[in-house]
């Protein structure tokens, strides 16, 4: 890749990782800010498909308060995301932004270094720290570096 496209790491909702990639989370039920760029590619957590966006995009059927319907899809879309965020604007989000795209920001924070047993508190230091909201999300992020 030779351009590379990132978040400026001072809009709202977005995490720097470790090795540096930036990922914005968001809630889908907020309002975008117009004047802010959008996303390259985004992955959308939610129980039904959602509404088509100008951009690239893939969705996990992930109910609210609940994990992934099929964990080995959203292992490879997570694992995707993480990847493109080396060089695109990625946004991961889900209905409030909270439980589910803090649960996977917390997974791609594992794929990028953080150990497991760290992960949630690692993101609910540094994108919200009300992220991760159920004990069954802990434990899916607690396990997702042995899938």
């Amino acid at each position: 890749m030779t351009t590379i496209d990132k978040w400026d790491e001072q809009l709202p909702g977005v995490l720097r990782l470790p090795s540096g990639r930036l990922i914005r989370g968001r809630g889908l039920r907020h309002p975008l800010d117009p004047a802010a760029p959008g996303p390259s590619y985004g992955v959308y957590l939610l129980g039904k498909p959602p509404q088509a966006h100008p951009w690239e995009s893939r969705w996990i059927h992930w109910p609210d308060f609940r994990l992934p319907k099929d964990r080995a899809d959203a292992r490879t879309a997570l694992t995707e995301a993480w990847e493109r965020a080396a060089a695109e604007r990625v946004e991961i989000a889900c209905g409030g932004g909270r439980g589910r795209t803090g649960t996977a920001l917390a997974c791609l924070a594992v794929l990028d270094g953080v150990p497991p047993e760290e992960a949630v508190a690692y993101v609910r230091a540094g994108y919200d720290r009300r992220a991760v909201e159920t004990p069954w999300q802990r434990a899916y992020v607690r396990r997702f570096a042995g899938h």
